[in-house]
């Protein structure tokens, strides 16, 4: 092993210790979650990989889930009253492969119950910013809402500006427009034209997206609509995407229902749902979450577009 993976594995490790401590001090509980689930991620932008349990049919489902992350099972937690707890472990996503993802990859998850998505925005720039001081560096920190971003950056209203008037600044790109709806013309407005100018010494939060794309969050009313979530960036890297969490049952029914209309007319696989989340959900007390990943941290810690330069073993390599 060459001195560079050493020093590498070293601030992997203590970045870990500093995470166990960051929230040590905050009595945020760490646990620990199953890695393969009878249910998937009805996502339809997030593919899962899937094993086949060969073992006595009484254990239940032969088909078994791989975590894209540990979300549903900590949600199982929060309404069985274990209060504020993180998980910091493997997740796996099928087909995401290459010079910024792999595989299989390290999440950070933790939940506050009492807590919306402005005050955890609060505590995730503190621990980005603990870390980045764990390397002598620092960041200016900006925050905008999504609606505002849009207008000064772009001078498009995203809340009602036409399809049309989202492609303009996006023709040079010759981007293929079939099947693309607004909120993808959106996501490719972000990902194209804002996000690779954010500053590399900047800690971006940008917050409360439009309703249609809610995920897991809550709505709040209004004209327009918004959903309550944050995205977090460190530079042009997007480190955390944070929820107010919606613990309405028969709504998340709803969305996990048309995620799976929606993966059935791409021709992808349709996704068991969570039954055991939703099930209990309804019992979730009002909380905050967010999810972080730690290679995108690491690489943004050492400098590196590669994050073959922050995995012991690459996927090519395992």
């Amino acid at each position: 092993m060459n001195l560079h993976m050493a020093g590498r594995l070293h601030l992997r490790a203590r970045l870990y210790a500093l995470i166990r401590a960051f929230f040590a001090e905050r009595n945020v509980l760490e646990v620990e979650t199953p890695i393969l689930s009878a249910a998937g991620n009805t996502d339809p932008n997030i593919e899962s990989f899937h094993a086949v349990f060969s073992g006595h049919v009484d254990a239940g489902a032969r088909t078994r889930w791989m975590r894209t992350s540990p979300e549903y099972p900590l949600k199982r937690l929060l309404a069985a009253g274990v209060g504020d707890c993180y998980e910091l472990g493997r997740v796996f996503r099928n087909g995401e492969a290459g010079g910024r993802h792999n595989p299989e990859f390290t999440m950070l998850e933790w939940y506050r119950v009492g807590w919306d998505h402005r005050r955890l925005m609060g505590e995730t720039i503190a621990l980005v910013e603990a870390a980045l001081a764990m390397t002598g560096a620092r960041a200016e920190v900006w925050i905008e809402g999504y609606r505002q971003l849009f207008i000064d950056e772009l001078g498009i209203d995203p809340a009602h500006a036409p399809i049309a008037q989202l492609q303009v600044p996006l023709e040079e790109f010759n981007i293929n427009p079939d099947g693309l709806t607004r909120d993808d013309w959106l996501d490719l407005l972000i990902t194209h034209r804002l996000q690779p100018s954010f500053p590399a010494n900047r800690i971006t939060v940008i917050h409360d997206y439009p309703a249609s794309q809610c995920a897991l969050a809550k709505v709040r009313p209004g004209d327009p609509p918004l959903a309550e979530r944050f995205e977090l960036y460190l530079g042009r890297y997007e480190l955390a995407n944070g929820y107010h969490e919606l613990n309405d049952a028969a709504e998340q029914r709803r969305r996990f229902e048309r995620d799976n209309e929606v993966r059935r007319s791409r021709g992808q696989p349709v996704i068991p749902m969570d039954e055991n989340l939703l099930d209990t959900l309804d019992a979730m007390p009002d909380c905050a979450g967010v999810a972080l990943g730690i290679e995108r941290l690491l690489m943004c810690l050492v400098g590196t577009d590669a994050i073959a330069d922050v995995l012991t073993f690459p996927f090519a390599e395992a």
